[in-house]
């Protein structure tokens, strides 16, 4: 019987599906932790109280990126080759949602409306992190080996959407509240169809590393395409929504070592 936990069982115990899962998600959390840097040096001069909130988000990201590196090096393998399809950061921004890498990689400051893009577009990916890693605590929190770091990481999450929250909530009341909302709404339909798109790049992939018989791979594929058409009709609602956060100033700290989950 097909449960999420023995699908991610499956993969853990598999060498190269273990070796392209890791690859992806230490590709994913780089390429955020870049985002977040260039987006704190480039905050313009009335948003500078920001900049270390959004190097905070970064340097967490990059840590993360770290951890699923060392998940590899544990097992003596190397990370592959992220597969274009897999790759979800990218093909947001080739959906032209977030602030594009060419535009962070100018020497320009952002402006305000860019900042509330910023917010958004990260209020909606941080959504679907954070719900990633909770699902991973609920089954992986007690394993010898991905315990500490999947707890590690999904408290981070949990963090960087709190911190989105609080943030965007703050630019509502200083009179964005329409933008806000447009964003929202349009890095939310944009996200559900790209994380789709992914999950069933990944499956594929997976399904070919592990030989999954075609029934299988086929459930898969339709609980996936389920999940899509139920976000489509009312599922991205819970990506638009704001709300004050129960932690306040979630990244107003140093960012935790990733030493700590070793």
């Amino acid at each position: 019987m097909l449960s999420t936990k023995s699908l991610f069982q499956e993969i853990l115990d598999d060498d190269e599906s273990f070796r392209l899962f890791c690859s992806i998600a230490a590709g994913g959390e780089a390429q955020g932790g870049w985002e977040n840097g260039r987006i704190a040096a480039l905050l313009p001069p009335g948003l500078r109280e920001l900049a270390p909130k959004a190097a905070r988000h970064g340097a967490d990201e990059d840590k993360h990126g770290r951890i699923f590196n060392a998940l590899l090096k544990q097992r003596g393998l190397q990370p592959v080759a992220v597969p274009y399809e897999t790759d979800y950061t990218l093909l947001l921004e080739r959906r032209g949602i977030g602030l594009a890498h060419e535009r962070l990689s100018r020497e320009e400051p952002l402006t305000e409306r860019d900042v509330v893009v910023y917010l958004a577009h990260s209020r909606v990916t941080e959504q679907r992190a954070s719900e990633q890693m909770r699902l991973l605590l609920k089954h992986f929190a007690g394993h010898p080996v991905l315990g500490r770091a999947v707890r590690m990481i999904s408290r981070d999450e949990d963090n960087h959407l709190a911190y989105c929250h609080e943030e965007l909530l703050r630019f509502a009341r200083a009179g964005h509240g329409r933008t806000i909302q447009h964003v929202l709404r349009e890095c939310a339909r944009a996200e559900i169809r790209v994380y789709r798109d992914v999950s069933l790049a990944v499956m594929s992939h997976m399904g070919r590393v592990l030989r999954w018989p075609r029934a299988k791979a086929a459930a898969l594929a339709a609980g996936i395409h389920a999940m899509y058409a139920y976000e489509r009709v009312v599922g991205w609602r819970r990506m638009v929504s704001l709300e004050q956060p129960a932690l306040r100033d979630a990244l107003g700290g140093p960012a935790v070592p990733e030493t700590e989950y070793a």
